[in-house]
This record gives structure tokens, C-alpha cells and sequence, in this order.
């Protein structure tokens, strides 16, 4: 599977780009603020239907424009012949309007079912702040990729949020009113904890199958200099939540807001020794007593382990999008992934580079087709 062409009206700073891609590595050269980032955004949103940068999508709409289309051309493998097909893909916003999402001019019944057909992985310099920064990151990523892999997640977790937002709009009423419905809050509570529970399952099921990935990624990176671990922390695996949850809820009513749920989950980046070897350092945070360069390798792990679950679920290499990357790691960093290209482990790569020469030069000896894209903007 690879992304063969794109076509850019009025997204970004792109008012009418049209690109053909390789199918290994295609780099992207420009000085910063050319649009380079843009470009890596926009294959993201063709393949998720949404920006991996911006909260709503009216923001990537050109200023003073009325509308972005992006359109895309991938080759799709078929698995039962092996054999790939090419799949036109279209998404086109008007403002004031909704989205719509196109597979060869027709549009799908639901946006989600586009979702995990063309896998993507990005690296971006701001990754660190899966480790630095707030639970909603780390559950953003851990459910960004279980949304690529798994529907029915997906499912549940948009209907979550729903019953989250129509319960919590709720809770603002009775607060503005002075009087709790408490078997209106019934009807809403009742889909929230099933819902919350198929959710919190399949978060714990997930990072059991992560970690295996995840620690030989790290292991690698970091030439097995120290152990590794997530722990998925939610206040649904006591065995009580439910009773705990119906108790709380004049606290929300006061509040205007759950307190509660798979919405407040975290997930631990954890470093140390003892889990390997007894008399070894305990594990600690990752984000309080971690250096920044085992906060880098630990994120790199984290995308690669994410390139790996899709890889083998799908039965096809995602598209990997490096964003300014050589500008945020060492040489031995840097070397790893370089290795890691030459080995074959990756599909089609879209790298961009504010330094070309640096960038020639690094892959210069890579056994794979390199394509170079120059990005000038006014």
C-alpha cells in the first residue's frame, strides 16, 4: 500500500499543489515555514480524515478561502490476490458546512469506516510531550491507534464521547434548575458504564500486546541500556466503579461535569530495573526522572511499536511520516532508523528536512529509491 498521488486546493498554504510520489522514500526540502509539515498533515488527514495538528478542521482552510480539497490516489493491496488496486480518496470541507469523505467519487455512509484503511504513523518533534505533558496526550495516541486497528473500538469510543457530551450538557441543566431527574441520568448512565467497560477492556488487552514491541523497540534504540514498561491506570478496573460512579453524582451536578470514566484514564511511562533484575533500581517516571534523551528514544519506541501492531494486523506496512526528525535526534538515533530503513522494515516514508545537504548525505548509502520534493513558498 502506498500513496501514489496528491492533488492540494486551498489546504494550508497550498492553494493548487500536485504531487507523485515514490513508493520507498520521499523527502520533503524547504526552509521552515515553507510547508513542508503541511504537506506530512495532509497525507495524515487523507488517510484519518482529520489534521494531526489542528482541533478543527476549518483551520485548514486557506485564509480567504471558502473551501480545501484534498485528493489522493493509493495503491491498495488486495489480500485474496496480492495484487494492489488503485483507490481514488477525497475529502473536500466547505465552510459552515460538513466534511465529506470520498472512495472513488462515492461518498462513505460514515467516516469512521475510513478509518484504518490506509495506515499512518507520524513522528513529529513535538512527540515528547506524550511523556512531558497531560493524560488527555497519552490517551490521544493510545486510542489513535486503536482506533486504526480495531472497529468496533472505534465504535464505542465515538459513542462514548456522544453519551459523555450529552450527559455532561445534562448535568449543566439540572445545576442552572436546582433538581436532578435521577432517572433521566439513568438512561445516560447506563450506556456510559457499558460503554466504558467494552473500552476499558480493550485498553488493557492492547497494552499487553504492545509492550512486547514496545520494549524490544526501546531495547534497540537505547542498546538495552535500561527496562522499560506502561502501565494503564483506570479507575474502572474496581470492581466497585459502577456503585462508586452513581454515588458521585451530585459531585457532577455541582460540577457540571463526569468526574469519572475511561475519559480520566492515564497511561505510566515507567523506567527502571527492578522488574528485569531484583536488586535493580525501582521504576520512576519516566517524565519526572527521565533524561531527554530516554524521553525521545521512549517516544520513537512508542510509534514504532504502533508501526509493528498495524503492520500485523492489517498485513500491510503503514505509511511512516517523519516530521523534521534529523533535527531533533543524535547521530545514534538517527543511525538506528537509517539501519532500520536498509533493512527493509518500513514501506513508503515521507521525510521532511529543513537542511537538504544533511539530509542527501544521510541517505546517500540507504538501499532503497529516494525521490526529493523542494517545497519554496513567497
Amino acid at each position: 500500500m502506498h500513496l501514489e498521488k496528491l492533488s492540494l486546493t486551498n489546504f494550508k498554504n497550498y492553494e493548487d499543489s500536485r504531487y507523485v510520489f515514490g513508493q520507498q522514500v520521499n523527502v520533503i526540502l524547504g526552509p521552515n515555514g515553507s510547508g513542508k509539515t503541511n504537506l506530512l498533515d495532509a497525507i495524515y488527514f487523507l488517510a484519518l480524515s482529520k489534521s494531526a495538528f489542528q482541533s478543527q478542521d476549518a483551520l485548514s482552510i486557506q485564509h480567504d478561502a471558502d473551501y480545501f480539497i484534498i485528493d489522493g490516489v493509493f495503491e491498495e493491496n488486495d489480500r485474496a490476490t496480492t495484487t494492489g488496486r488503485l483507490v481514488q480518496i477525497t475529502i473536500s470541507l466547505q465552510r459552515g458546512q460538513r466534511k465529506v469523505l470520498m472512495a472513488d467519487k462515492k461518498p462513505y455512509d460514515r467516516l469512521s469506516d475510513h478509518i484504518g484503511r490506509f495506515p499512518v504513523v507520524l513522528m513529529a518533534p513535538n512527540d515528547t510531550d506524550l511523556v512531558r505533558e497531560h493524560s488527555e496526550d497519552r490517551r490521544h495516541f493510545f486510542d489513535g491507534v486503536l482506533s486504526q486497528l480495531d472497529s468496533d473500538y472505534l465504535r464505542n469510543y465515538l459513542m462514548y464521547q456522544q453519551v459523555l457530551k450529552q450527559r455532561n450538557s445534562l448535568l449543566k441543566l439540572f445545576a442552572e434548575r436546582s433538581q436532578v431527574d435521577n432517572d433521566l441520568l439513568d438512561t445516560y448512565d447506563e450506556p456510559l458504564l457499558d460503554l466504558g467497560q467494552k473500552i476499558h477492556d480493550r485498553r488493557k488487552q492492547f497494552v499487553e500486546e504492545f509492550l512486547p514491541d514496545f520494549r524490544s523497540h526501546y531495547a534497540y534504540l537505547s542498546d538495552e541500556r535500561e527496562r522499560v514498561t506502561i502501565v494503564y491506570e483506570s479507575e474502572v478496573s474496581n470492581p466497585n466503579f459502577a456503585d462508586e460512579f452513581r454515588h458521585f453524582r451530585r459531585r457532577d451536578t455541582v460540577l457540571q461535569r463526569t468526574t469519572m470514566g475511561i475519559h480520566k484514564d492515564d497511561y505510566a511511562f515507567l523506567i527502571g530495573e527492578r522488574e528485569a533484575r531484583p536488586d535493580g533500581p525501582a521504576p520512576v517516571l519516566l517524565k519526572k526522572f527521565g533524561s531527554q534523551g530516554q524521553q525521545k528514544t521512549f517516544v520513537i519506541a512508542l510509534k514504532l511499536a504502533q508501526f509493528d501492531q498495524l503492520q500485523a494486523e492489517k498485513g500491510i506496512k503503514p505509511i511512516l511520516l517523519l516530521d523534521d526528525i534529523f533535527d531533533k535526534l543524535d547521530d545514534r538515533r538517527i543511525g538506528k532508523l537509517i539501519q532500520r530503513m536498509d533493512e527493509g522494515a518500513f514501506g513508503q516514508l515521507f521525510i521532511t528536512d529543513a537542511r537538504p545537504e544533511r539530509t542527501r548525505e544521510l541517505l546517500e548509502k540507504v538501499q532503497a529509491d529516494v525521490k526529493f520534493f523542494e517545497i519554496i513558498r513567497d
